[in-house]
């Protein structure tokens, strides 16, 4: 039974084109069926997390994250009597405005944006590709999803001003969202805090005896291991070590939010949305521990020198494709070329690279500018 404060889908505040009811699936259902069925969620298979297939095929994308993380918000949503069919559309659709090549794609076509005076945010453009570039119905464009998605789109991960975004007013900017949005950030930190030292690890690139002096929490959990597991080897150990981690994030999760719903005296959705603060949160003791992971992640491996090359690549790839559409808008194809008569070309060009696959830039890039910025990916 749904707790009080879940957002329900007879509660909702409906979809910008009204539709029928469907006969067997709620509104939330229907807009997780949406997502999957996607073309952008298609392309999540071809997009880094971190590693490019270079290093290895087992290795995480960016649809196999976005899986993950739907399955951790499951499980916690479950628990604290949320709308499931909600968390997991939101899990499903939280990364589906990255471009290719993981942050360094996004770093530049950031930079590329602010030359012209703008910006990219992967959120934004989620919420542009569900409102406009899907074509899939007859009667709208987009995927005509319900309020409670699109602003779970724009607020899961930060609050969002009126006066920085006046664009996003019907959003409720000046309101909490939903819990079940308020859980895909944590969740999100929680898949890739484990997963990326799984994958590093497996890249050779974090060392064994690194990780267990730079993170107390993991380290703990690799002596329990080895306690229990003497004889078996050492990747084994770490699974349980990691597995054990993931688990303490959970379960801290769970109990905090609990506490803080309790302690906010909260009895329904309209309270969710009224509260001076977010109410999913980790414990102080497990937030230090997250700070720690996503410090080691950052100098160990997402900025080490082994990556380095790969990230540059990235950006210069990026950036050359950006300023070569910007120079000749009318190389674009004709569906592209027709919107910069409606739009500005860096806009036009900058939305036609964020779709892109990391093979489908790439090729793209050795046609129109040579091999030189991709040679390292």
């Amino acid at each position: 039974m749904p707790a009080p404060y879940a957002a329900r889908p007879e509660q909702s505040r409906g979809r910008r084109h009204p539709e029928a009811p469907h006969p067997y699936r709620t509104d939330y259902q229907r807009d997780r069926d949406r997502v999957v069925h996607a073309r952008a969620f298609r392309r999540l298979e071809d997009k880094t997390q971190v590693f490019t297939r270079r290093y290895s095929d087992h290795f995480r994308n960016r649809l196999t994250h976005t899986i993950e993380v739907a399955q951790i918000s499951r499980t916690i949503a479950a628990q604290l009597g949320l709308e499931v069919d909600l968390v997991e559309a939101l899990a499903l659709v939280h990364d589906i405005g990255h471009p290719p090549f993981g942050h360094a794609g996004e770093k530049a076509l950031d930079a590329a944006m602010r030359a012209h005076g703008s910006f990219f945010d992967h959120n934004l453009h989620a919420l542009r590709i569900v409102e406009d570039f899907e074509l899939r119905y007859a009667a709208f464009r987009g995927l005509n999803l319900t309020f409670e998605v699109r602003e779970g789109i724009i607020k899961h991960s930060r609050d969002c001003s009126r006066r920085e975004f006046p664009e996003l007013s019907e959003y409720l900017l000046d309101q909490r969202p939903p819990l079940e949005a308020q859980l895909i950030d944590l969740t999100d930190e929680i898949a890739y805090n484990t997963a990326d030292l799984d994958d590093g690890y497996e890249a050779h690139i974090l060392k064994l005896d690194d990780i267990r002096a730079g993170l107390p929490v993991f380290n703990r959990f690799y002596e329990q291991a080895e306690a229990r597991y003497p004889e078996v080897r050492e990747k084994l150990k770490f699974n349980e070590a990691l597995k054990a981690m993931l688990d303490r994030m959970v379960s801290d999760l769970i109990s905090t939010a609990c506490r803080r719903i309790g302690d906010a005296g909260v009895k329904s959705l309209a309270d969710v949305r009224a509260c001076p603060t977010r109410l999913a949160a980790f414990s102080d003791e497990v937030e230090t521990e997250r700070l720690q992971s996503k410090s080691f992640l950052h100098e160990k491996l997402y900025y080490s020198d082994a990556l380095r090359p790969e990230k540059s690549g990235a950006e210069r790839v990026v950036t050359e494709l950006f300023d070569y559409w910007t120079a000749r808008p009318e190389s674009l194809p004709p569906s592209y070329r027709e919107q910069t008569a409606r739009e500005p070309v860096h806009r036009v060009v900058c939305d036609y690279i964020a779709g892109m696959t990391d093979s489908f830039i790439l090729r793209h890039h050795q046609e129109l500018c040579g091999n030189g910025g991709s040679a390292a990916l």
